[in-house]
């Protein structure tokens, strides 16, 4: 039983495999393998994706893949100027990947507004001088919004509380592997919505 996840971004990379297996292997009869396919920016992966998955499919041991998933942050993709809305954004830019790609076990999702949204979630996962700062953030982690997105916070408050750097290969890594899915299932309505629409429920 194997996902196939692709994504953009380093923390996806590092970070999103283990994350969900997690949650799928408590919900599954059989451990779940998920391998984790990363993109160099937003563009190649409008342009390729359709391509990639494809190849997925018609490629050697492709009848043990269940699902081919598509996850990328909301944050910094390009919209029709009339598309403002959080909801109407994620619906226009997902029913678009999926009309190209075509394929009946391809989803796209999105992360709102970055995959680091799910860390606020729990603010027990962070060193105290952070979790104080970010107290109401963690009520509705997924509006941390595109003015100050999480992983642009999250540098910034790491540099004024601890004076350390925040990277998301190492910080972020280390944080998702402290995080319980349970938690920002609860809290994220967006990563509520992927994990049941790919019948992954509670």
């Amino acid at each position: 039983m194997k996902f196939i996840i692709f994504v953009e971004g380093h923390t996806e990379e590092k970070a999103i495999a283990s994350f969900l297996k997690k949650w799928l292997d408590k919900r599954l009869d059989l451990p779940a393998g998920i391998s984790v396919i990363r993109f160099q920016s937003n563009s190649e992966y409008l342009i390729d994706i359709k391509d990639r998955v494809h190849m997925l499919f018609t490629g050697k041991n492709s009848q043990e893949i269940i699902a081919a998933i598509g996850l990328l942050d909301l944050y910094g993709l390009d919209f029709p100027e009339k598309i403002e809305s959080v909801g109407k954004r994620y619906e226009w830019a997902k029913g678009s990947i999926e009309k190209k790609v075509a394929h009946p076990k391809f989803k796209q999702f999105f992360a709102v507004h970055e995959i680091e949204s799910l860390l606020f979630s729990d603010i027990s996962i962070f060193p105290l001088p952070i979790s104080k700062k970010i107290t109401k953030k963690s009520l509705k982690p997924e509006t941390i919004n595109f003015n100050e997105p999480p992983a642009k916070l999250l540098k910034r408050l790491y540099k004024e509380q601890l004076h350390k750097v925040y990277t998301k290969t190492t910080t972020g890594k280390s944080l998702f592997d402290r995080l319980n899915p349970d938690t920002a299932y609860q809290k994220c309505p967006y990563f509520k919505f992927m994990m049941i629409d790919k019948g992954i429920k509670r």
